[in-house]
This record gives structure tokens, sequence and C-alpha cells, in this order.
């Protein structure tokens, strides 16, 4: 195990930094500035409250707990239709009679209409049953958030109508991004500010 001398300065110095080299890009894979990003991500977010439309989280293992994490966030704080792919029986099933890659794009055609919106969570980037996932809501004109992290071609990256990649190369530093950026959206919808 390493042993270093002011670990957690490094750690949280290294969250810093990628936060602050976030990548945000249109559906085009053009860039533009994080803010911009934000607005347009609630933008999305209100005209889904506004016509009662659903947000669908989709997400593998951390990142499926924070799929959870905000789609009860989003229901219970900010007055949002949410829910996040990763129930027991309708993953295990889809899992098993069709294939794990598409535990999430089943449901989204199960349940997803036009004018919803999808948020995917993925660290690489490169998950296939994310990747079909945004395949599937593309074909039902669901509009979709991309989160990603790790490599800078990532399959996700640019699938989304507006895209998060978060430019660091370990687990934990991608997905502690991601909690935060998560956070910052829904509050920033919610128009809760620490520092007010």
């Amino acid at each position: 195990m390493m042993q270093q001398q002011h670990y957690y300065e490094r750690y949280s110095h290294e969250i810093t930094g990628s936060l602050k080299n976030l990548q945000t890009t249109d559906e085009t894979g053009r860039s533009i500035p994080t803010e911009t990003a934000f607005r347009r991500w609630c933008a999305m977010t209100r005209d889904v409250f506004g016509n009662k439309r659903m947000i669908y989280f989709a997400g593998n293992g951390a990142s499926a707990a924070m799929a959870s994490h905000m789609a009860a966030d989003c229901a219970k704080n900010g007055g949002l239709r949410a829910m996040a792919f990763n129930d027991l029986a309708l993953m295990t099933a889809v899992s098993n009679d069709i294939s794990y890659s598409a535990c999430f794009s089943e449901p989204l055609k199960y349940f997803g209409l036009s004018g919803d919106l999808m948020v995917t969570i993925s660290s690489s980037g490169n998950s296939e049953n994310i990747i079909r996932a945004i395949e599937a809501g593309r074909s039902l004109e669901v509009g979709i958030v991309t989160l990603s992290g790790m490599e800078q071609d990532n399959s996700s990256r640019g699938l989304g109508d507006v895209n998060f990649y978060v430019p660091a190369q370990t687990y934990g530093i991608v997905e502690c991004c991601h909690q935060i950026l998560l956070h910052c959206w829904l509050d920033q919808f919610m128009g809760v500010a620490e520092w007010s």
C-alpha cells in the first residue's frame, strides 16, 4: 500500500484540477464553456419538468449507485419524475433473456418517450450497455447528457446533446468528479447555493 506524505492534499488537488480542466461539448462535438453546458442541461431539465416527462439515469458499478442516488434526489428534492435503470428484477431479466449489453437500452425502449431525458454516467465512457442506451435514446428522441472520463476519445463522450468529460485516469477521481457534477446540475436547477 502506498504511504505518502500529504496524500490528502495531492488527492484533493487532483480532483480540483480535473474539475478545472473539465471538457464540455455539444451534440456536434464542439467545445462549449462549462457554464453554457450546465445552462443547457438545466434548460433540458426545465423542459422535462414542464412537460411532465421522465429523467432516466444509467450507470454500472459505482455509477449505478450514483444513478440511484440522483434519481432519488431528483424526485425528493427537485420535484422531477426520475428513475434509475438498475432495478434488480428488470436488469437481471433483460441481461439473462437478451444480453447484459441491453440492460439499459431495453428498459428505455419500454418506458422512454420523446422529450424525456437520459443521463449516462460512465467512468470509461466505453461500456457497451451505455453506448446502446444512448443509441436507443437517440431513436426515441430522448435528450441525452453524458458524463465520462479517462480516455479522451472514449465512445460516449461525443454522443450526447451535452457531454461532460473529466480528464482523469483513475476511477476514484473520475467518480468523485461525476458526483460533484451531478449535484452541481441539480442544485443549479433547484436554485440551491451553498454560498448564499
